[in-house]
């Protein structure tokens, strides 16, 4: 059970697995969509010999439920098998000539992000948006939240996985993309006039874990350390992933240099360093101003209620009682009762509604 973008280097590493002594004549039953979506799946029963999720709290929820063991994170690398960046894909050319972050705010910017209560890829976007305005030398929380606030404004399409957001940018939706750095990459592969990519200055290290469940057996062990040896993250490397171990091999199709297929990063923010781990992110993200006006939502959560189109602000603090999370289908419900409000109002609702979804993915990642 995966996430949904490393399905073809899995591919890949599964044929060179086979091939050798431990994996002669191993089969695998494989599964990839949204990296929450997946990790609820395996805990409410789906059977899983090894799980490979976009972020460390989709396999806390399996260690909690007793699928997964508790020190499945006690190795070198810390239980993570792949790593890349949060990076921003454009149109082909650049035509609105984004360098990094504070493009994506200019008006008329139209933004495709996943969606925070299905996708691990949108959990990283967010995050990599926050630190830009936190952690660079003048930033601050205050700063952090409203430039938050100011990308999410421009934020037209949700997605439910970070593979169906670049289908859907492909598809012609938005200006630019959040995403992973190796799907950018990958979807250059696919077709290298789809779009191009850019890897701000400052950005987030996304490192994306790996576990064998308790019910897997030796074979299970067998894949889980392969994937860490330097062949098996030497292909990862040719699908746009970072290698954890060695360097990039030569002729990796995609990138923008090929001579320098992962280039060195300027401020390169990582989740222990700078957020204190993913507790900690979520402490970070949540702590916010109380706003003005806010209206209890199903279950006891608050959403701030926007009058002014276009605008928005985000919603509890992190302290709340533990109420019952609304689900998603509930919030798509709230945006399709605004169809009678002018466009403006209807993308200021999306916009709360968008905020309620975040608050509730991060107070709650069910």
């Amino acid at each position: 059970m995966a996430y949904s973008t490393p399905a073809e280097a899995n591919k890949a590493i599964i044929a060179a697995w086979q091939k050798t002594g431990n994996g002669t004549g191993v089969t695998f039953q494989t599964s990839y969509g949204a990296s929450g979506d997946q990790s609820r799946s395996v805990a409410n029963g789906q059977k899983a010999d090894y799980v490979h999720f976009s972020l460390t709290p989709d396999v806390t929820r399996l260690v909690e439920k007793g699928l997964v063991a508790s020190d499945w994170d006690s190795g070198p690398h810390k239980g993570i098998i792949s790593t890349t960046t949060v990076a921003i894909a454009v149109r082909p050319g650049n035509p609105l000539g984004i360098k990094g972050w504070d493009d994506l705010i200019k008006p008329g910017v139209k933004i495709v992000t996943p969606n925070p209560s299905s996708s691990g890829s949108a959990r990283w976007n967010i995050l990599a948006v926050w630190g830009h305005g936190r952690y660079l030398p003048g930033g601050s929380e205050q700063k952090a939240d409203d430039f938050l606030l100011k990308v999410l404004k421009n934020t037209v399409a949700l997605p439910g996985s970070g593979r169906d957001a670049t289908t859907a940018f492909n598809g012609g939706t938005g200006d630019v993309l959040l995403s992973y750095e190796n799907e950018a990459i990958f979807a250059r592969q696919k077709n290298e006039s789809s779009l191009g990519y850019v890897v701000p200055s400052d950005t987030l290290l996304i490192e994306n874990p790996g576990a064998v469940t308790k019910q897997g057996g030796e074979k299970a062990k067998q894949w889980g350390e392969y994937v860490l040896t330097e062949p098996a993250q030497q292909i990862y490397a040719q699908f746009g992933f970072r290698p954890l171990t060695g360097t990039a091999p030569a002729g990796i199709k995609g990138v923008n240099t090929p001579s320098d297929p992962f280039p060195a990063i300027d401020h390169l923010f990582t989740i222990d360093k700078e957020f204190g781990g993913w507790t900690g992110s979520e402490q970070e993200i949540l702590r916010r101003r109380r706003p003005r006006d806010q209206t209890p939502c199903s279950g006891g959560q608050v959403m701030t209620v926007v009058a002014e189109p276009r605008a928005a602000r985000p919603s509890g603090e992190g302290d709340e009682p533990e109420p019952r999370p609304a689900s998603p289908r509930r919030g798509r419900r709230v945006v399709a009762a605004g169809r009678g409000l002018t466009a403006g109002s209807r993308l200021g609702l999306g916009v709360a509604v968008l905020w309620f979804s975040i608050w509730c993915s991060f107070r709650w990642p069910w």
